[in-house]
């Protein structure tokens, strides 16, 4: 077998017919701009990363998991005036899913989850429309959103988008696409965003499909000039922490008539 026997597109079919795979994880990026230093690829490059990471404890603490190759497109509508946010409806994305859920049942796997890195993408509404659908397990982790008790030990300050969490990510997992200047600072504006001449809509009462050319100047809405690869670092860490248990207990736990509970 393989060096890195969870990743699948590593694999034999001699690998996956002896691994007996029960948990598979799909990773979901994009392909979008994030300010002027990080690269276009970052949401699939960090999950990548991250799913790797994860997969990996898992299968030493004795889990049977796959990680399928990542899937870098999301929905990118809030972005369309942008050149070359490449944009998949999520009535698109939900078919995509579904098939590859099919893929997965087909091949006796029954325990999925979806590992997204993308905050443009909102899977939840697939998990409820699959429901009862299929005989697949649904998990879904939006990565970015489950440590926020941790947050502000680890950052100086929140981002929606390619600021201090997001590039500290980068400057660990893929630092040769980060780019600075000659002095070393980063290419990158202060991620300044545009407010809403309406309250509700600022204090987050009301929510609205925001137009990313006109909340941001650079596409980048977070200042990343805090971040720094030992802050990625520490995030990898507890990402680890709290998911690879849950994939190794997940991978051992036997489908009833009540799981998950």
């Amino acid at each position: 077998m393989h060096a890195r026997p969870w990743r699948l597109g590593e694999a034999t079919l001699a690998d996956v017919r002896e691994a007996d795979y029960q948990v598979a994880v799909i990773p979901l990026g994009a392909t979008e701009p994030h300010n002027l230093h990080l690269p276009y690829a970052t949401d699939t490059l960090q999950n990548e990363a991250i799913g790797d990471a994860i997969c990996r404890a898992a299968h030493e603490l004795g889990g049977r998991i796959v990680l399928l190759p990542a899937i870098p497109f999301g929905t990118e509508t809030n972005m369309r005036e942008l050149p070359l946010a490449i944009n998949l409806q999520p009535s698109t994305l939900f078919q995509i899913l579904k098939d590859l859920v099919d893929s997965l049942v087909g091949s006796g796997i029954r325990k999925i989850v979806l590992l997204n890195g993308h905050g443009g993408n909102e899977f939840k509404p697939f998990l409820r429309e699959m429901a009862g659908k299929t005989p697949a397990q649904l998990f879904l982790c939006d990565w970015f959103r489950m440590f926020a008790d941790r947050y502000d030990e680890i950052f100086d300050q929140r981002e929606d988008h390619a600021g201090e969490m997001e590039t500290s990510m980068g400057l660990a997992f893929f630092p040769e696409l980060v780019i600075k200047d000659a002095d070393g600072k980063l290419r990158a504006d202060e991620g300044a965003v545009r407010p809403s001449q309406f309250k509700a809509v600022n204090e987050k009462w009301v929510s609205i499909t925001r137009p990313w050319h006109l909340l941001t100047t650079q596409s980048g809405s977070g200042n990343p000039h805090a971040a720094s690869a030992e802050k990625g670092e520490q995030v990898m860490e507890l990402l680890v922490e709290r998911l690879a248990p849950f994939l190794a207990d997940l991978s051992a736990a036997e489908i009833d008539d009540t799981f998950p509970f």
